[in-house]
């Protein structure tokens, strides 16, 4: 597996990473939510390799990466006037709309479904790996199924090393967090998965937008018509079980919690803030940031679980981040990580 460090300034290795995809091969790359596993979106064949290198469930969809509306159009059945209202306030960006297929778009692509997840992402090097590959990469978060996703280059290997013939790395990405996925098929636009675009940016474009009930549940056993509804995504290897409620009731039981983890001979973690982290005892205590800066909160949210898995971590216990802006889509990540496991203090 060949890693590309500076790619964005190498057009021979974009050119590279194309032939790759053109021919049916996987290249991961980075977008400013997190780093994505690429292939041919068009290519069945090629599709499957995602799925085969990922261990992903093949009934879990997958996103379309384009670099210009007019792709859109063409692998789209029909479009609602309120997909280029969204595009033109939104992309490139992080928000991923759903529309109904054409026969263009292979069922492999969509876990099954009649309809296709696309979006057009900013970071400069995924748009020229889209353009030297196509026009449409499909392309999931770039680690195992599971696992929490790669904000850094060196997640994708240490995932998928041996099974992938080439990274591009473009270093630490800007979000941290997967792109917001809104369903244009519905009556009502739904909000399927949270993110950096909130339902309150979308309602200011389109008018009424829905949130899917499930974004803060167990969405059981439905058909996932988008990534990351139906499957636990984003997990540590350690138990991970969020403690929310007031803060001083949450710093209490925390502590509580990790004196009987120790009692019982378990190394536990704790994901606390700057306010917090003092006032916790346990063999590790993490910061995540400040609570008044929730864009750290959501870039370091993955680096965190995976390096706790580097220490050995047997139990992590996290606090809440119900913050003003993108703390749904935090939770969210977090809910699925900890397998719905709240102690509500």
């Amino acid at each position: 597996m060949e890693k590309i460090r500076n790619c964005l300034l190498d057009a021979d290795k974009i050119r590279t990473a194309g032939e790759i995809i053109r021919a049916g091969g996987l290249v991961a790359f980075p977008t400013e939510t997190v780093y994505g596993l690429g292939a041919d979106a068009l290519n069945g064949c090629a599709v499957k390799k995602i799925y085969e290198a990922k261990g992903r469930p093949s009934d879990n969809p997958l996103i379309v990466h384009i670099a210009r509306f007019s792709d859109l159009e063409e692998i789209a059945a029909k479009l609602p006037p309120s997909a280029k209202c969204l595009s033109d306030a939104f992309w490139p960006g992080p928000l991923t709309m759903i529309v109904e297929k054409s026969e263009k778009v292979p069922y492999e692509t969509t876990g099954g479904m009649d309809t296709v997840a696309v979006r057009m992402p900013s970071h400069p090097t995924a748009l020229a790996l889209i353009r030297e590959s196509g026009g449409f990469v499909a392309a999931p978060s770039a680690n195992a199924s599971g696992r929490p996703s790669p904000t850094l280059a060196e997640h994708v290997a240490d995932d998928l090393c041996g099974r992938i013939p080439m990274i591009l790395d473009g270093g630490q990405v800007g979000i941290g967090l997967e792109s917001t996925i809104v369903d244009l098929t519905e009556e009502v636009p739904m909000i399927l998965r949270p993110g950096y675009i909130t339902q309150e940016m979308l309602e200011e474009v389109i008018g009424e937008v829905r949130v899917d009930p499930g974004i803060l549940a167990d969405a059981g056993m439905q058909r996932p018509k988008a990534p990351g509804m139906k499957y636990k995504h984003y997990a540590p290897r350690a138990d991970l079980v969020l403690v929310d409620g007031e803060e001083t009731h949450v710093v209490e039981k925390i502590n509580e919690l990790t004196r009987r983890a120790g009692m019982t001979g378990r190394r536990a973690a704790v994901i606390g803030t700057d306010e917090t982290c003092s006032r916790y005892r346990a063999n590790v205590v993490v910061s995540i940031g400040a609570r008044s800066d929730e864009e750290a909160i959501a870039r370091h949210l993955y680096k965190i679980l995976r390096d706790f898995d580097e220490m050995e971590i047997d139990v992590i216990y996290s606090e809440s981040f119900a913050t003003p802006k993108i703390g749904q889509a935090i939770m969210n990540r977090l809910l699925k990580a900890a397998g719905y496991q709240v102690i509500h203090v």
